[in-house]
């Protein structure tokens, strides 16, 4: 049993590895969208982005060098990925519900980092992991994995309800969307479980890891928790095929679309991919743009629309 459990956890890690590549992969290669112009941008000099202007406001704009702000855009970025800043402010209701669901989350995800550095460690010099480090970094994973396990169960159970309760969301809301957390549930439900349950003579998290990296068989894996790390394994392979997968677009969706101020004059892989997109001919049923699948955007956007109506 504690082969096929391994091997299920490794195919669940590549099996995530490769779809958020191949996810990420599929964003990028994405046509350039159309710019929302909304400011401030982050990345603008504080100054300018303090009273939400841009570069565009200088005369004679492309000829002046555009000054990047990386700590702008981490001022920007941080809150809104670990405390979903956007959603406390414009929907502080759905925030009680998904923020700890998402913190959970990453609680976990820094609870399996830290057994995963200790592991490496254990194999390649146990001698540093004597006390206290040992024991300083047990209680690390243990309590954000504990923490972290309790807050995706309580936030999707919440999620859950809310979709169900909630007559504004119901028309949004798909099988599939309360398949995803009654998973989530069902998966961080059994894992903790078969924590709290396990045997007195179950050797450790640690050690359980540390066997894992080394293909060590021998060790005894609890049937419950067993169960738990195979659902674990399949929820990791599950989420880069659906929408759940957000935590990778989003990245695209700021530095691509909401962010992206980059002049077409000073960047000539951009002009060359404008250029191949004129070409394109769009089908629109908008009688009024002609965009009748004949005619490229380059036509469209050289005609005029209100004479193309009255032919």
């Amino acid at each position: 049993m504690t082969a096929i459990v391994y091997l299920v956890i490794y195919l669940g890690a590549l099996a995530f590895l490769a779809g958020s590549v191949a996810r990420a992969a599929r964003y990028a290669r994405t046509p350039a969208h159309l710019r929302w112009e909304l400011y401030p941008v982050p990345h603008e000099e504080p100054e300018r982005a303090r009273h939400g202007g841009s570069y565009f406001e200088e005369s004679d704009w492309w000829t002046r060098t555009v000054r990047f702000s990386l700590w702008g855009e981490l001022k920007a970025m941080i809150p809104e990925m670990v405390f979903l800043k956007g959603l406390w402010e414009f929907n502080r209701p759905m925030w009680t519900r998904s923020f700890p669901f998402h913190f959970g989350l990453y609680l976990v995800a820094a609870s399996m980092l830290l057994l995963l550095a200790g592991a490496l460690v254990s194999l390649a010099a146990p001698k540093l992991l004597t006390a206290p480090v040992g024991g300083v970094l047990h209680h690390l994973y243990r309590t954000a994995g504990l923490a972290g396990a309790v807050l995706v169960i309580a936030g999707a159970l919440a999620l859950l309800a809310k979709r169900l309760a909630d007559d504004n969301l119901k028309n949004y809301t798909t099988p599939g969307d309360l398949f995803n957390l009654l998973f989530f549930v069902a998966t961080f439900g059994i894992l903790l479980a078969g924590y709290l349950l396990r045997p007195p003579g179950f050797s450790g998290s640690l050690s359980l890891a540390a066997s894992l990296l080394s293909f060590d068989t021998g060790v005894q894996i609890p049937g419950l928790l067993g169960a738990g790390l195979v659902l674990g394994a399949a929820l990791a392979a599950y989420i880069p095929l659906t929408h759940m997968s957000h935590f990778i677009g989003k990245y695209f969706t700021y530095h691509s679309i909401r962010w992206d101020d980059q002049p077409s004059v000073k960047s000539e892989k951009l002009r060359r991919r404008v250029a191949e997109y004129l070409t394109y001919k769009p089908t629109w049923a908008a009688r009024h743009v002609g965009a009748d699948g004949t005619r490229t955007w380059a036509d469209i956007a050289m005609a005029n629309p209100a004479q193309e109506v009255k032919k």
